[in-house]
Protein backbone atom coordinates (compact mmCIF):
# COMPACT_ATOMS: atom_id res chain seq x y z
CA UNK A 1 0.00 0.00 0.00
CA UNK A 2 1.02 3.61 -0.59
CA UNK A 3 0.13 6.27 1.97
CA UNK A 4 0.14 10.03 1.46
CA UNK A 5 0.62 11.69 4.85
CA UNK A 6 -0.41 15.35 4.91
CA UNK A 7 1.44 16.91 7.82
CA UNK A 8 0.37 20.35 6.57
CA UNK A 9 2.12 22.98 8.75
CA UNK A 10 3.53 20.48 11.24
CA UNK A 11 7.34 20.42 11.24
CA UNK A 12 9.16 17.39 9.88
CA UNK A 13 9.75 15.67 13.21
CA UNK A 14 6.50 16.51 15.00
CA UNK A 15 6.15 13.59 17.38
CA UNK A 16 2.62 12.50 16.52
CA UNK A 17 2.92 13.10 12.78
CA UNK A 18 6.33 11.53 12.32
CA UNK A 19 5.30 8.50 14.38
CA UNK A 20 2.58 7.72 11.85
CA UNK A 21 5.05 8.16 8.99
CA UNK A 22 7.62 5.82 10.53
CA UNK A 23 4.96 3.25 11.43
CA UNK A 24 3.50 3.14 7.92
CA UNK A 25 6.97 2.98 6.34
CA UNK A 26 7.87 -0.32 8.01
CA UNK A 27 5.87 -2.22 5.40
CA UNK A 28 4.47 0.43 3.06
CA UNK A 29 5.56 3.27 0.80
CA UNK A 30 4.94 6.72 2.26
CA UNK A 31 4.81 10.18 0.71
CA UNK A 32 5.27 12.63 3.56
CA UNK A 33 4.38 16.32 3.19
CA UNK A 34 5.51 18.64 5.95
CA UNK A 35 6.30 22.31 6.47
CA UNK A 36 9.76 23.66 5.80
CA UNK A 37 10.99 27.11 6.74
CA UNK A 38 13.86 26.97 4.25
CA UNK A 39 14.47 25.69 0.72
CA UNK A 40 14.70 21.90 0.74
CA UNK A 41 14.64 19.26 -1.97
CA UNK A 42 12.43 16.21 -1.81
CA UNK A 43 14.22 12.88 -1.33
CA UNK A 44 13.46 9.21 -0.69
CA UNK A 45 14.88 7.16 2.17
CA UNK A 46 13.72 3.87 3.73
CA UNK A 47 10.29 3.74 2.02
CA UNK A 48 9.61 7.42 2.76
CA UNK A 49 9.52 10.13 0.11
CA UNK A 50 9.98 13.38 1.98
CA UNK A 51 8.08 16.30 0.41
CA UNK A 52 8.98 19.55 2.22
CA UNK A 53 6.85 22.55 1.25
CA UNK A 54 8.31 25.97 1.90
CA UNK A 55 6.20 28.32 3.95
CA UNK A 56 8.50 30.38 6.09
CA UNK A 57 8.04 31.45 9.65
CA UNK A 58 4.42 31.53 10.84
CA UNK A 59 3.68 34.75 12.70
CA UNK A 60 1.07 34.54 15.45
CA UNK A 61 0.54 38.29 15.76
CA UNK A 62 0.22 40.39 12.62
CA UNK A 63 -0.74 43.91 11.59
CA UNK A 64 -3.12 44.31 8.64
CA UNK A 65 -0.35 44.48 6.01
CA UNK A 66 1.33 41.36 7.40
CA UNK A 67 -2.05 39.63 7.56
CA UNK A 68 -2.61 40.18 3.82
CA UNK A 69 0.85 38.80 3.05
CA UNK A 70 0.14 35.82 5.28
CA UNK A 71 -3.15 35.08 3.50
CA UNK A 72 -1.41 35.19 0.11
CA UNK A 73 1.38 32.95 1.39
CA UNK A 74 -1.13 30.51 2.84
CA UNK A 75 -3.03 30.34 -0.43
CA UNK A 76 0.13 29.44 -2.34
CA UNK A 77 1.02 26.83 0.26
CA UNK A 78 -2.45 25.27 0.18
CA UNK A 79 -2.38 25.17 -3.62
CA UNK A 80 0.86 23.17 -3.49
CA UNK A 81 -0.68 20.71 -0.99
CA UNK A 82 -3.76 20.31 -3.21
CA UNK A 83 -1.51 19.54 -6.16
CA UNK A 84 0.17 16.76 -4.18
CA UNK A 85 -3.21 15.27 -3.30
CA UNK A 86 -4.43 15.51 -6.90
CA UNK A 87 -1.33 14.13 -8.65
CA UNK A 88 0.51 11.77 -6.27
CA UNK A 89 0.25 7.99 -6.52
CA UNK A 90 -1.23 6.64 -3.27
CA UNK A 91 -3.97 4.42 -1.87
CA UNK A 92 -4.63 6.16 1.45
CA UNK A 93 -4.70 9.89 2.22
CA UNK A 94 -3.89 10.46 5.89
CA UNK A 95 -4.71 14.02 6.99
CA UNK A 96 -3.10 15.44 10.13
CA UNK A 97 -4.81 18.77 9.41
CA UNK A 98 -6.89 20.48 6.76
CA UNK A 99 -6.30 23.44 4.45
CA UNK A 100 -7.91 26.59 5.92
CA UNK A 101 -8.22 28.35 2.54
CA UNK A 102 -9.81 25.25 0.99
CA UNK A 103 -11.10 23.31 4.01
CA UNK A 104 -13.14 20.72 2.09
CA UNK A 105 -11.47 20.62 -1.35
CA UNK A 106 -8.55 18.38 -0.32
CA UNK A 107 -11.00 15.77 0.98
CA UNK A 108 -13.12 16.01 -2.16
CA UNK A 109 -10.12 15.52 -4.45
CA UNK A 110 -8.98 12.40 -2.59
CA UNK A 111 -12.53 11.04 -2.47
CA UNK A 112 -13.09 11.66 -6.19
CA UNK A 113 -9.90 9.74 -6.94
CA UNK A 114 -11.26 6.78 -4.97
CA UNK A 115 -8.72 7.02 -2.16
CA UNK A 116 -9.33 5.98 1.43
CA UNK A 117 -9.34 9.03 3.71
CA UNK A 118 -8.15 8.92 7.32
CA UNK A 119 -8.63 12.14 9.30
CA UNK A 120 -6.45 12.35 12.42
CA UNK A 121 -8.19 15.02 14.50
CA UNK A 122 -5.49 16.27 16.88
CA UNK A 123 -7.57 19.18 18.13
CA UNK A 124 -11.14 20.33 18.46
CA UNK A 125 -10.83 22.23 15.18
CA UNK A 126 -13.88 24.56 15.28
CA UNK A 127 -12.54 25.92 18.57
CA UNK A 128 -9.33 27.05 16.85
CA UNK A 129 -11.38 29.49 14.79
CA UNK A 130 -13.23 30.82 17.82
CA UNK A 131 -10.65 31.23 20.56
CA UNK A 132 -10.12 34.97 20.01
CA UNK A 133 -13.74 35.77 19.10
CA UNK A 134 -16.87 36.63 21.05
CA UNK A 135 -20.46 37.75 20.50
CA UNK A 136 -22.02 37.91 17.02
CA UNK A 137 -18.77 37.31 15.11
CA UNK A 138 -18.15 34.15 17.12
CA UNK A 139 -21.63 32.78 16.33
CA UNK A 140 -21.17 33.40 12.59
CA UNK A 141 -17.70 31.86 12.40
CA UNK A 142 -18.81 28.97 14.59
CA UNK A 143 -21.58 28.11 12.15
CA UNK A 144 -19.18 28.27 9.17
CA UNK A 145 -16.51 26.20 10.96
CA UNK A 146 -18.94 23.47 12.00
CA UNK A 147 -20.38 23.35 8.49
CA UNK A 148 -17.05 22.56 6.81
CA UNK A 149 -15.86 20.38 9.70
CA UNK A 150 -18.97 18.22 9.34
CA UNK A 151 -18.32 17.90 5.58
CA UNK A 152 -14.71 16.86 6.25
CA UNK A 153 -15.94 14.14 8.59
CA UNK A 154 -18.58 13.00 6.07
CA UNK A 155 -15.93 12.65 3.35
CA UNK A 156 -13.54 10.73 5.62
CA UNK A 157 -13.66 6.94 5.74
CA UNK A 158 -12.19 6.66 9.22
CA UNK A 159 -11.45 9.08 12.06
CA UNK A 160 -8.78 9.19 14.75
CA UNK A 161 -9.21 11.26 17.91
CA UNK A 162 -6.82 12.18 20.71
CA UNK A 163 -9.36 11.62 23.50
CA UNK A 164 -12.67 9.85 24.15
CA UNK A 165 -14.21 13.12 25.27
CA UNK A 166 -13.35 14.96 22.04
CA UNK A 167 -14.78 12.07 20.02
CA UNK A 168 -18.04 11.93 21.99
CA UNK A 169 -18.59 15.69 21.92
CA UNK A 170 -18.00 15.96 18.16
CA UNK A 171 -20.16 12.95 17.29
CA UNK A 172 -22.96 14.41 19.41
CA UNK A 173 -22.84 17.62 17.37
CA UNK A 174 -22.55 16.10 13.89
CA UNK A 175 -25.23 13.48 14.76
CA UNK A 176 -23.63 10.59 12.90
CA UNK A 177 -20.69 8.25 13.43
CA UNK A 178 -17.76 6.88 11.45
CA UNK A 179 -15.29 4.08 12.20
CA UNK A 180 -13.09 5.54 14.90
CA UNK A 181 -9.91 4.97 16.89
CA UNK A 182 -8.88 6.94 19.97
CA UNK A 183 -5.11 7.45 19.76
CA UNK A 184 -3.66 9.59 22.56
CA UNK A 185 -0.26 11.28 22.38
CA UNK A 186 1.66 8.35 23.80
CA UNK A 187 5.20 8.84 25.04
CA UNK A 188 7.90 7.43 22.77
CA UNK A 189 9.84 5.77 25.59
CA UNK A 190 9.78 5.20 29.32
CA UNK A 191 12.45 6.26 31.82
CA UNK A 192 13.46 4.80 35.17
CA UNK A 193 14.17 7.75 37.50
CA UNK A 194 17.60 7.68 39.13
CA UNK A 195 16.83 10.54 41.52
CA UNK A 196 13.91 12.65 42.69
CA UNK A 197 14.23 16.31 43.64
CA UNK A 198 11.81 18.27 45.79
CA UNK A 199 10.57 20.29 42.86
CA UNK A 200 7.70 20.77 40.42
CA UNK A 201 8.48 20.89 36.71
CA UNK A 202 6.64 22.63 33.89
CA UNK A 203 7.44 21.26 30.43
CA UNK A 204 6.78 22.62 26.98
CA UNK A 205 8.06 24.78 24.15
CA UNK A 206 4.76 26.65 23.69
CA UNK A 207 4.00 29.68 25.82
CA UNK A 208 1.11 28.98 28.17
CA UNK A 209 -0.74 31.33 30.50
CA UNK A 210 -0.38 30.32 34.14
CA UNK A 211 -1.39 33.54 35.88
CA UNK A 212 -3.60 31.74 38.42
CA UNK A 213 -0.91 29.20 39.21
CA UNK A 214 1.77 31.76 40.05
CA UNK A 215 0.60 32.44 43.58
CA UNK A 216 0.52 28.70 44.29
CA UNK A 217 4.08 28.32 43.04
CA UNK A 218 5.27 31.29 45.09
CA UNK A 219 3.78 29.86 48.30
CA UNK A 220 5.32 26.47 47.59
CA UNK A 221 8.69 28.14 46.96
CA UNK A 222 8.44 29.72 50.42
CA UNK A 223 8.08 26.16 51.71
CA UNK A 224 11.28 25.11 49.87
CA UNK A 225 9.56 23.34 47.00
CA UNK A 226 11.41 24.49 43.90
CA UNK A 227 10.01 25.16 40.44
CA UNK A 228 11.76 24.16 37.22
CA UNK A 229 10.91 25.01 33.62
CA UNK A 230 11.98 22.85 30.68
CA UNK A 231 11.79 24.18 27.13
CA UNK A 232 10.24 27.62 27.58
CA UNK A 233 12.08 30.91 27.45
CA UNK A 234 9.29 33.28 28.41
CA UNK A 235 8.61 36.38 30.46
CA UNK A 236 5.65 34.47 31.93
CA UNK A 237 7.99 33.09 34.59
CA UNK A 238 10.11 36.16 35.29
CA UNK A 239 8.34 36.93 38.58
CA UNK A 240 8.53 33.35 39.88
CA UNK A 241 11.74 31.95 41.39
CA UNK A 242 12.70 29.09 39.09
CA UNK A 243 15.41 27.09 37.42
CA UNK A 244 15.37 27.24 33.64
CA UNK A 245 16.42 24.52 31.21
CA UNK A 246 16.38 25.35 27.52
CA UNK A 247 14.71 23.19 24.89
CA UNK A 248 16.15 19.68 25.02
CA UNK A 249 16.12 16.74 22.60
CA UNK A 250 13.37 14.30 23.52
CA UNK A 251 15.52 11.70 25.34
CA UNK A 252 17.28 14.38 27.38
CA UNK A 253 13.99 16.08 28.17
CA UNK A 254 12.58 12.77 29.47
CA UNK A 255 15.63 12.23 31.71
CA UNK A 256 15.34 15.77 33.09
CA UNK A 257 11.59 15.34 33.59
CA UNK A 258 12.20 12.12 35.53
CA UNK A 259 14.21 13.99 38.18
CA UNK A 260 11.28 16.08 39.45
CA UNK A 261 8.77 14.80 41.98
CA UNK A 262 5.75 16.30 40.19
CA UNK A 263 4.91 17.72 36.77
CA UNK A 264 2.53 20.69 36.58
CA UNK A 265 -0.04 20.55 33.78
CA UNK A 266 -2.21 23.56 34.44
CA UNK A 267 -2.56 26.53 32.08
CA UNK A 268 -5.04 28.55 30.10
CA UNK A 269 -4.58 28.89 26.34
CA UNK A 270 -7.28 31.53 25.85
CA UNK A 271 -8.48 32.59 29.30
CA UNK A 272 -11.75 30.76 28.60
CA UNK A 273 -12.18 27.89 31.05
CA UNK A 274 -14.57 26.10 28.66
CA UNK A 275 -12.13 26.12 25.71
CA UNK A 276 -12.45 22.55 24.49
CA UNK A 277 -8.94 22.27 23.12
CA UNK A 278 -7.85 22.60 26.76
CA UNK A 279 -10.50 20.67 28.66
CA UNK A 280 -10.52 17.66 26.30
CA UNK A 281 -6.78 17.67 25.62
CA UNK A 282 -4.30 14.90 26.39
CA UNK A 283 -1.05 16.71 25.60
CA UNK A 284 2.30 15.08 24.93
CA UNK A 285 3.70 16.24 28.25
CA UNK A 286 0.96 14.50 30.21
CA UNK A 287 1.93 11.13 28.74
CA UNK A 288 5.64 11.99 28.83
CA UNK A 289 5.42 12.82 32.55
CA UNK A 290 3.93 9.46 33.50
CA UNK A 291 6.35 7.60 31.19
CA UNK A 292 9.19 9.45 32.94
CA UNK A 293 7.95 8.19 36.30
CA UNK A 294 6.75 11.62 37.40
CA UNK A 295 3.26 12.03 38.92
CA UNK A 296 1.23 15.02 37.70
CA UNK A 297 -0.56 18.04 39.13
CA UNK A 298 -3.52 18.68 36.84
CA UNK A 299 -6.03 21.52 36.61
CA UNK A 300 -9.56 20.46 37.58
CA UNK A 301 -11.15 21.72 34.34
CA UNK A 302 -9.00 19.41 32.19
CA UNK A 303 -11.69 16.75 31.95
CA UNK A 304 -9.80 14.14 29.93
CA UNK A 305 -6.65 14.31 32.06
CA UNK A 306 -8.55 14.40 35.34
CA UNK A 307 -10.37 11.21 34.36
CA UNK A 308 -7.06 9.34 33.95
CA UNK A 309 -5.43 10.89 37.03
CA UNK A 310 -8.31 9.80 39.24
CA UNK A 311 -8.66 6.38 37.58
CA UNK A 312 -5.03 5.39 38.15
CA UNK A 313 -4.12 7.57 41.15
CA UNK A 314 -1.16 9.07 39.29
CA UNK A 315 -1.36 12.62 40.58
CA UNK A 316 -3.35 15.35 42.21
CA UNK A 317 -6.15 17.54 40.82
CA UNK A 318 -6.19 21.22 41.80
CA UNK A 319 -8.43 24.24 41.37
CA UNK A 320 -5.94 27.05 40.66
CA UNK A 321 -8.46 29.70 41.74
CA UNK A 322 -8.36 28.17 45.25
CA UNK A 323 -4.77 28.98 46.14
CA UNK A 324 -4.79 27.75 49.74
CA UNK A 325 -6.70 24.58 48.86
CA UNK A 326 -4.33 23.84 45.98
CA UNK A 327 -1.24 24.40 48.14
CA UNK A 328 -2.63 22.02 50.76
CA UNK A 329 -3.39 19.32 48.18
CA UNK A 330 0.10 19.58 46.71
CA UNK A 331 1.77 19.48 50.14
CA UNK A 332 -0.30 16.40 51.03
CA UNK A 333 0.80 14.81 47.76
CA UNK A 334 4.47 15.42 48.63
CA UNK A 335 3.86 13.87 52.05
CA UNK A 336 2.27 10.79 50.43
CA UNK A 337 4.63 10.67 47.47
CA UNK A 338 5.30 6.92 47.62
CA UNK A 339 1.61 6.24 46.90
CA UNK A 340 1.70 8.26 43.67
CA UNK A 341 5.13 6.95 42.65
CA UNK A 342 4.02 3.35 42.98
CA UNK A 343 0.82 3.97 41.02
CA UNK A 344 2.81 5.59 38.22
CA UNK A 345 5.18 2.61 38.08
CA UNK A 346 2.26 0.18 37.90
CA UNK A 347 0.58 1.83 34.92
CA UNK A 348 3.29 3.76 33.05
CA UNK A 349 3.33 1.13 30.27
CA UNK A 350 -0.21 2.24 29.36
CA UNK A 351 1.17 5.69 28.48
CA UNK A 352 3.98 4.54 26.16
CA UNK A 353 3.79 3.68 22.44
CA UNK A 354 4.58 -0.01 21.92
CA UNK A 355 4.10 -2.88 19.46
CA UNK A 356 0.59 -3.66 20.69
CA UNK A 357 -0.62 -0.07 20.24
CA UNK A 358 1.16 0.13 16.89
CA UNK A 359 -0.55 -3.06 15.71
CA UNK A 360 -3.97 -1.76 16.71
CA UNK A 361 -3.30 1.47 14.83
CA UNK A 362 -2.15 -0.29 11.65
CA UNK A 363 -5.09 -2.69 11.68
CA UNK A 364 -7.50 0.21 12.00
CA UNK A 365 -5.94 2.16 9.11
CA UNK A 366 -5.47 -0.70 6.64
CA UNK A 367 -8.36 -3.04 7.40
CA UNK A 368 -11.23 -2.83 4.88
Amino acid sequence: MKVLVIGYTHPKYDKRVFRTVQTFAKENEVIYQYLSTKEEDSYTEKNITYMPLLYGKIREKKNFSELLKEVSKRQRFDKAVLELIAKSDYDIAYFHHFLPTKPVKAFKIAKKRGKRIIFDIHEYHPENFLKTLSGFSKRIIEKIAWNFFKKQIELSDKLIFVSEETMSDIFEKVEFRKPVLVLPNYASLSVEPTEKRKEIVFVGKIQRGISKEKEILRKLNDLEIKFKVIGINSDIFKDIPHEYTSFLPYEQMMMELSKSMFSLISFSTTGNETYKNDIFSLPNKFYDSIAAGTPVIVKNTFVSMVKLVEKYGIGVVIDPSDVEGSVKKILDAFENYEYYRQNVEKCKHLFVWDEEKEGEFLEFVFKD
